[in-house]
C-alpha cells in the first residue's frame, strides 16, 4: 500500500493531496492568488495531521513537473525535493497536462462534466501562457497522448488535424476560456488543475520505479523564463 504526497503548484491554484494506492485520501487547495510559497507547507502539515500520517510513513512525494508558471513550478518542485531529501523518500514527477487530463476524466466519471460522445473525444488541456498562447497537448478519452507538449499561439487553424475528424474536441484548463471564441467548434468545460489528478498517475510511476534524481531534477518549463523590464520611471 503506497502512500504518496501529491503537490501541484504550476498555476494560480496551490493544491496538495495524499493518496493511498492511487485513491485520494485528503486534499487541500486554494486559488487565492500566488501565495504558494507560504501555503504549500501549511497544506502538507494540515493533511498529515488530518489523516494521522507521519512524514516517515510516506512512500514517495509526487510533483506536477509542468509546463506552467515558472515561479509556481519552482516553488512546488523545490518543496518536494527538500521533503524527499530530508525524509529520504523517492521523488516522482507527473506531467501537469497529463494530471489536468486526469482531473477531466475523473470529473466526467463523477458526472461533474458532461460531454456527448466522450469516448470518441479528443481532450486538450490548456495552461495559460500569455496573450493567446497556451501550453497544450492532445489526449484521447483514455488519457493516452495523441500529440507532444507544445506552446501554441491559438488561432482559427490550431489543432486542425484533430478538429477536422468529426470527433468532440474538448478544451479545459486555465488557458481554455480565452480560446473558446477562437475555436468555435471546440467544447469548453470547466476543469481546474488539482493534486487529485496526480494520484493515479503517481501510483503508476511509483509501481514502475520511475523515480527522479532529487539533486538534479528540474521542472519542465517548456520555454525559457523571460525577465521583463518595467516601463515605469523610478525617478
Amino acid at each position: 500500500m503506497a502512500l504518496i504526497l501529491c503537490i501541484e503548484t504550476g498555476t494560480d491554484i496551490c493544491s496538495v493531496g495524499i493518496a493511498r494506492d492511487g485513491e485520494l485520501l485528503s486534499l487541500r487547495e486554494s486559488d487565492e492568488g500566488r501565495d504558494h510559497a507560504r501555503k504549500v507547507g501549511v497544506f502538507v502539515d494540515e493533511l498529515l495531521r488530518e489523516t494521522g500520517i507521519a512524514p516517515d510513513d510516506l512512500d514517495a512525494v509526487a510533483v506536477g513537473k509542468g509546463p506552467g508558471s515558472y515561479t509556481g513550478l519552482r516553488i512546488g518542485v523545490s518543496f518536494a525535493k527538500g521533503l524527499c531529501y530530508g525524509l529520504r523518500k523517492p521523488l516522482l514527477s507527473v506531467g501537469s497536462l497529463d494530471a489536468l487530463t486526469e482531473v477531466a476524466r475523473e470529473d466526467y466519471e463523477a458526472g461533474i462534466v458532461s460531454v456527448g460522445e466522450w469516448e470518441r473525444a479528443f481532450l486538450c488541456p490548456m495552461v495559460d501562457a500569455r496573450r493567446m498562447e497556451v501550453y497544450a497537448q492532445v489526449f484521447d478519452a483514455e488519457g493516452r497522448p495523441q500529440s507532444g507538449v507544445s506552446a501554441e499561439v491559438i488561432d482559427g487553424g490550431s489543432f486542425a488535424s484533430f478538429r477536422s475528424q468529426g470527433r468532440p474536441f474538448v478544451i479545459f484548463g486555465s488557458g481554455a476560456r480565452k480560446c473558446a471564441g477562437v475555436l468555435p467548434d471546440a467544447v469548453f468545460v470547466e476543469v481546474t488543475p488539482s493534486a487529485r489528478g496526480l494520484a493515479r498517475l503517481a501510483q503508476r510511476v511509483f509501481d514502475e520505479g520511475r523515480t527522479e534524481d532529487v539533486a538534479y531534477f528540474e521542472p519542465f518549463y517548456l520555454k525559457d523564463f523571460v525577465v521583463t523590464t518595467s516601463k515605469k520611471k523610478l525617478l
